[in-house]
């Protein structure tokens, strides 16, 4: 897999949530920029072998 994408949504109870589309990702956060940083640390929790991470990330 060279490329995962990822759905951000405003939760309605607060913040933000991002689901990966196609992989069994999500994560959340209270603000927008700490949710980048939730993405890329459940990305690297999924796919532990750094050789099966997604070289690119996208965020929508």
């Amino acid at each position: 897999m060279n490329e995962i994408v990822f759905l951000i949504e405003e939760d309605p109870d607060g913040g933000y949530t991002a689901r990966a589309l196609g992989e069994s990702i999500f994560t959340q956060a209270d603000e927008i920029e700490t949710l980048g940083e939730m993405v890329g640390d459940a990305v690297q929790c999924h796919f532990p072998d750094d050789q099966n991470l997604p070289k690119i990330i996208l965020k929508f």
